[in-house]
């Protein structure tokens, strides 16, 4: 569902052909900013980081991961089934949430190295992005410099999310309330996160 595309403009990805950078710029931003998946993980991310630096670190360690996966995922027509990729995907809504509660120290004594995992998931994020791509049988003709387009929508719609969602934080964050909702905010994410995973691993036995 998050991976999901409108018929109409999956209608007009398998009629096209040729070159045509600014409708696939438009889907790739829409992809992005409609993908709630991508939004829940980016939200995690960027949950308890408040300088610039450490949270362009760590969004361009996302883009890099997804955006490499999705480009060597179509290219080489390298599909993975829907149904499991977007379970991971939740797994990675998941390990977000979990961290920022503390959970792995406080329940398994041990700190995950968040660099690493944000870009494991990343590749995760992107071959759940280049398998909904597949499915759709885009025209060998111009699939190149349509899919970097697409690619540079998905980093503009991550950008327009990302931005939404520090100025959102800004003023959350400037409230009384903040580190005492925090806890629950996270809980919620990571309930939401074993709710997709749940979904899609229903999806795949039933398949």
């Amino acid at each position: 569902m998050a991976h999901a595309v409108a018929q109409g403009d999956k209608g007009y990805i398998q009629e096209i052909s040729g070159v045509h950078l600014i409708a696939f710029i438009y889907l790739g931003a829409k992809h992005m900013v409609t993908g709630y998946d991508h939004i829940l993980f980016l939200l995690g991310v960027v949950f308890f980081l408040y300088r610039m630096k450490h949270i362009a670190l760590y969004v361009s360690l996302f883009a890099i991961g997804h955006s490499t996966t999705m480009l060597i995922g179509v290219a080489f027509n390298i599909g993975i089934n829907s149904f499991l990729i977007d379970a991971i995907i939740g797994l990675s809504v998941v390990y977000k949430a979990l961290d920022n509660l503390g959970g792995y120290q406080r329940w398994f004594g041990f700190q995950p190295d968040t660099r690493a995992a944000t870009l494991i998931f990343g590749f995760c994020h992107g071959f759940g992005l280049s398998s909904k791509i597949i499915e759709y049988n885009i025209a060998e003709d111009g699939l190149i410099p349509n899919l970097l387009a697409f690619n540079v929508g998905v980093e503009i719609g991550q950008l327009l999310a990302l931005s939404a969602i520090l100025i959102a934080m800004g003023f959350w964050r400037r409230s009384s309330g903040f580190l005492k909702h925090a806890y629950s905010a996270n809980v919620a994410m990571m309930s939401t996160g074993f709710m997709l995973i749940g979904y899609q691993l229903t999806g795949y036995w039933l398949s």
